[in-house]
């Protein structure tokens, strides 16, 4: 048996896997072994280089488009950078107000969920 622990939508589920092989006498039919837990409360954002506030990707997917540039000023929940996941564009917005200090990425770039894009100063 192997456990992992699964985040979908952000609520965390610590699942058990029995694996089955060759020669494994077949397991009974059992009851989900999914069992939600309290999700981990959010971390204070950790002080980037270039910018105090980062500007994190809420999914993996593409860069579609940059919607802000160095130096421009930002108002929480602005949108910095639009993620493609899935066939559809999703907006990635700035967590607090304050001054585009870096882009990380460009357009076309794969990234991972809770990869920076942006910082803010």
């Amino acid at each position: 048996m192997k456990n992992y622990t699964i985040t979908v939508n952000g609520n965390v589920y610590d699942v058990t896997v029995e694996e089955k092989g060759a020669g494994a006498a077949p397991a009974a039919a059992a009851a989900p072994v999914a069992a939600p837990k309290a999700a981990p409360a959010p971390a204070a954002a950790p002080k980037a280089a270039a910018g105090g506030i980062e500007v994190k990707a809420g999914a993996a997917g593409k860069v579609f488009k940059i919607e802000a540039n160095v130096g421009q000023s930002v108002q929480a929940g602005d949108t910095v950078v639009i993620i493609e996941a899935m066939k559809m564009e999703i907006p990635v917005v700035a967590p607090e107000a304050g001054t585009v200090a870096s882009i990380d990425v460009a357009v076309g770039d794969a990234i991972e969920s809770g990869a920076v894009l942006a910082t803010l100063n």
